[in-house]
């Protein structure tokens, strides 16, 4: 004789169901094999230059061939986001703040401190905010 479902059994079977259907799954289409979130390939980003990912709040700098560096992309002067990386450095529209590709320092004021530094990791052909 089977006992009726109660409310518990019928949670706790939907709960397992629906992470057994969901293994794998890093609820982000852009995550990365190994926890990441993939911001961009390799190739997309200039040798001496770099791209900002608004969305994200970054920006993916390559200094030197096969050296990539992230940022945060909200500059410390009043908390604009910066939207391009031209020679040689991140440039901020608001106020003319221009800070480093290589390190994320001051260039040109007037911000008086550097990019905070973001996590990525490079896998395979592409570039994973970590």
């Amino acid at each position: 004789m089977t006992q009726p479902a109660t409310r518990r059994t019928v949670l706790a079977t939907g709960a397992a169901a629906l992470a057994a259907g969901c293994v794998g799954c890093g609820g982000d289409s852009g995550s990365g094999s190994s926890g990441g979130t993939k911001l961009t390939a390799v190739g997309d980003v200039p040798e001496g230059g770099g791209r900002v990912f608004r969305d994200q709040k970054v920006v993916v700098t390559q200094p030197a061939k096969g050296e990539f560096r992230a940022f945060s992309a909200i500059c410390t002067h009043e908390g604009c986001t910066v939207n391009q990386v031209a020679d040689g450095t991140i440039d901020c529209p608001c106020h003319g703040s221009r800070f480093h590709i290589a390190d994320g320092s001051v260039a040109h004021g007037p911000a008086t401190r550097p990019l905070p530094k973001k996590s990525i990791k490079v896998e395979g052909n592409s570039i994973l905010l970590t």
